[in-house]
């Protein structure tokens, strides 16, 4: 299975912050689900780190490359499918998030609930 790991869902696994639910856990930490870490979910934490709004691994690539995730770019199509998606969410980083999710084919790890308006699988955190 894919994986891709909402925002929060990162910063729960390297906090290890009993927010992520035993079964979100036991699917990241399994060696035969591929885990995807959105460029735009590492933008929004460098983001709200410069704002003083959130903690998280000083070397964020150096942390998600050590957890075994991968770290995915977004491309100029992700960008257009983002931006037409219906309006059933309005933060931008979900929005890629979802647009990746729907290209990879991926569960997206989120306890966000706006995510089940879209055609995309949630496994909830």
């Amino acid at each position: 299975m894919i994986l891709l790991l909402d925002t929060h869902a990162l910063l729960w696994w390297f906090a290890e912050d009993p927010k992520l639910t035993g079964p979100a856990r036991r699917s990241i930490a399994d060696p035969a689900n591929d885990v995807l870490v959105s460029a735009a979910s590492m933008w929004e934490i460098e983001v709200k780190r410069a704002a003083g709004r959130l903690d998280a691994p000083l070397d964020l690539l150096g942390a998600v490359a050590s957890a075994g995730f991968d770290a995915i770019p977004f491309t100029a199509q992700d960008a257009v499918d983002a931006a037409r998606l219906p309006n059933h969410h309005g933060d931008p980083f979900d929005r890629m998030v979802i647009a990746q999710a729907r290209r990879f084919e991926a569960v997206i790890v989120s306890h966000d609930r706006a995510f089940a308006a879209y055609d995309v699988h949630v496994l909830g955190v």
